[in-house]
C-alpha cells in the first residue's frame, strides 16, 4: 500500500460503518441527512480556520509522508475533509443512542455537569494561557457551553443528557482513529503548546477539540430539525 493513503485511508474506514448503517430501518439515518450536511458547515468552516492558524503557528504539522499531497493553503485535503465525517459518524451515533435508548431523560444533572465543566475549561484554560493548544481548545468549549445556557430560549432543543452519554460513546471510536493518526503519526503535535498528558499518543486536549467541533454541529442540527 502506497503510504500517502494513510491519511485518507483511515477517514474512509471510519466513515464506512456508518455511512452503510444510515440505511437501518429503525434509526433511518438518511433521512434527517437534510439537516445534518448543513449544520456541518459552520463548524466545520470555523474548524478549518483555526487548523490553518494553528498549522502555520506550528501548534502541529502533519506527516508529508502520509497524506497524499493535495494542500488547501496550508492543510491537507484529508484535514480537511476530517471536520465532515468525524461530525457525520459522531452525529449517527448520537441518533443511534436516541433511537435505542429514549429513556435517557435526566437532563438537569447533565446541565450541572455541563457547566460544572464549562467552568472547569475556562479556569484552566485561563491558567494555560501561554499554551495555544489548551487555551484555545479549553475556553472556546466553555464560551459555547456558556452561550446554550445564557441564551436558552434560542437552544430549547438541546438534551445536555442526550448529548453526554452520546458523547461518551462516541469517545470509543474518537480515541481509535486519534490513536492511529497520532501513533504513526500523521500528525504531530508541539508539546510546547498543550498540557503534555497523553491518552495513550492522543493529547489529552484533543477530547474537547472533538467535543466542541460535535457540540457545535448538533446543537446547530437540532435547531434545523424544530424548524421543519
Amino acid at each position: 500500500m502506497n503510504p500517502h493513503y494513510t491519511y485518507f485511508l483511515i477517514l474512509t474506514a471510519s466513515l464506512a460503518g456508518p455511512l452503510l448503517l444510515s440505511f437501518d430501518k429503525k434509526v433511518a439515518f438518511y433521512k434527517n441527512w437534510k439537516y445534518l450536511f448543513p449544520a456541518m458547515l459552520l463548524p466545520a468552516s470555523l474548524y478549518i480556520v483555526w487548523d490553518f492558524y494553528f498549522t502555520g503557528k506550528g501548534v502541529w504539522h502533519f506527516n508529508e509522508n502520509y497524506i497524499i499531497g493535495i494542500k488547501i493553503y496550508n492543510l491537507p485535503i484529508e484535514e480537511v475533509l476530517f471536520f465532515f465525517i468525524v461530525p457525520y459518524c459522531c452525529v449517527f451515533i448520537y441518533e443511534c443512542i436516541r433511537t435505542y435508548f429514549p429513556k435517557i431523560k435526566d437532563k438537569a444533572t447533565a446541565d450541572v455537569i455541563l457547566m460544572v465543566l464549562a467552568l472547569i475549561l475556562w479556569v484552566t484554560g485561563i491558567i494555560c494561557y501561554h499554551k495555544y493548544y489548551t487555551s484555545w481548545t479549553f475556553i472556546f468549549n466553555a464560551a459555547f457551553i456558556a452561550i446554550i445556557y445564557a441564551f436558552k430560549k434560542y437552544f430549547k432543543t438541546f438534551d445536555a443528557a442526550l448529548f453526554l452519554v452520546s458523547y461518551c460513546v462516541m469517545l470509543i471510536p474518537f480515541l481509535i482513529v486519534n490513536g492511529f493518526l497520532t501513533a504513526i503519526p500523521v500528525v504531530l503535535y508541539n508539546n510546547a503548546e498543550n498540557l503534555g498528558l497523553r491518552i495513550y499518543t492522543i493529547p489529552f486536549e484533543d477530547t474537547f477539540y472533538g467535543m466542541l467541533l460535535i457540540l457545535m454541529t448538533i446543537v446547530i442540527y437540532e435547531n434545523l430539525k424544530s424548524k421543519d
